[in-house]
């Protein structure tokens, strides 16, 4: 009996691209440099075979369409930035990786989206995943709670790092500075505190301190690496 399963791109062997033709990286590179500076909406196969003065069709001998170059941009992606070394300090180690997937986020806009689908897969997700667990090793010798740990630091830094995204692309769409902003709705806010109703959020607008977005980051993680301490 036939098996019909689609094959995973992982578990095929690449072909070797015949002479002059685009391999496999340099497709899924190309792919990357559209998706980062135009979205990933703007990546297909002929956009990319045009990158490259190349045929749409000798593409498709490398890679079969655009869901599988997906998956391989996703994957290459998440490989770029390397994790340290781990130091045996389950906190340190966990920080260290959450540190890695916001780096790797912020420099991949559109990858959030994307991982917070179906999990991905591929080589360099696998050993990003194999090392969260590793780093909470010394911390838990249960690999479900350990799971759910490395879960919920994953969902922080997407959380956290979708912010700072949405921040980016207000300045994009508006052309305002962070300054300009604020100069802008400075008038209405002072309205509003004036009346006497927000009176916790008039302190936050006069008295607290701004602070970065790596330093937000930073505070946020702590606080739940502190809770997690006290739950393990």
């Amino acid at each position: 009996m036939l098996d019909n399963t689609p094959q995973l791109v992982w578990s095929r062997d690449r072909r070797t691209p015949a002479r002059r033709a685009p391999s496999v990286d340099r497709i899924v590179g190309a792919a990357l440099t559209i998706a980062d500076s135009e979205g990933l909406e703007a990546v297909s196969m002929r956009r990319v075979a045009t990158e490259l003065a190349s045929g749409t069709a000798s593409l498709y001998r490398y890679v079969a369409n655009r869901d599988e170059l997906v998956d391989l941009m996703v994957d290459t992606a998440q490989g770029e930035i390397a994790v340290p070394e781990l130091t045996g300090d389950w906190r340190t180690d966990i920080a260290a990786v959450a540190h890695q997937l916001r780096a790797t986020l912020l420099q991949h806009p559109w990858l959030g989206a994307e991982l917070s689908g179906r999990p991905a897969l591929g080589p360099n997700a696998l050993r990003r995943h194999d090392i969260a667990l590793a780093a909470l090793t010394p911390l838990t010798g249960d690999i479900t709670l350990a799971s759910n740990i490395a879960d919920a630091v994953t969902s922080y830094v997407f959380g956290a790092v979708n912010q700072e995204l949405a921040e980016l692309r207000a300045h994009h769409r508006t052309g305002l500075t962070e300054e300009q902003w604020r100069a802008t709705v400075g008038p209405y806010l002072r309205e509003a505190i004036a009346t006497g109703d927000y009176p916790h959020f008039a302190r936050r607008v006069i008295d607290a301190e701004d602070t970065i977005p790596p330093a937000r980051f930073d505070f946020g993680l702590d606080c739940l690496l502190e809770g997690v301490s006290r739950t393990a």
